[in-house]
């Protein structure tokens, strides 16, 4: 079923594009908010001891919002799905977009402490702490978007599964 669906919405190439932006744009706006990428005053990508699995989510979690926003666009644009229905797509794409974001990890995180003053720090700092599990929690929930998605998918074009066996 997973393999039909998958077949299904990137047989046109205009996902498959849209896809690759999505995983790209992300994984460059995560590695440069977790400050494992550079852009001044040299292009420079350094990947410390201590953040390999840091690294790995964030490959997971760019993955996997290409691969579900795609298919949520697929799904709105060709089988005239209602927003409605669409719910669990959205919602798991900007959750795992927000976990996958720390803002307290970069110049963005001081900006805000300076602000917003203690709360913002108490805030942050909690965020900070627990920044993988939540990347985990981020990846649970686009994992059970995934199969929601091809399950609808596959529940409104019917798709054969005899016919891929013959």
């Amino acid at each position: 079923m997973h393999k039909e669906a998958l077949k299904l919405v990137f047989s046109n190439p205009v996902y498959l594009i849209l896809s690759g932006l999505i995983f790209v744009g992300m994984l460059l706006l995560l590695l440069h908010t977790r400050e494992l990428l550079f852009f001044e005053p040299y292009f420079v990508f350094h990947l410390g001891q201590g953040d390999y699995l840091s690294f790995a989510l964030i490959i997971i979690v760019s993955g996997l919002m290409g691969l579900v926003i795609s298919m949520a666009t697929y799904r709105i644009q060709t089988l005239r799905a209602s927003t409605k229905k669409m719910g669990s797509g959205l919602l798991g794409s900007i959750v795992g977009a927000g976990a996958g974001v720390c803002t307290s990890c970069g110049p963005i995180g001081f900006a805000l402490i300076s602000t917003f003053g203690v709360g913002a720090a108490i805030t942050f700092s909690f965020l900070t702490i627990y920044e993988i599990p939540i990347r985990i929690v981020a990846i649970a929930i686009l994992t059970g978007t995934y199969f929601l998605m091809v399950k609808g998918i596959a529940s409104e074009c019917k798709i054969n599964m005899k016919k891929g066996m013959e």
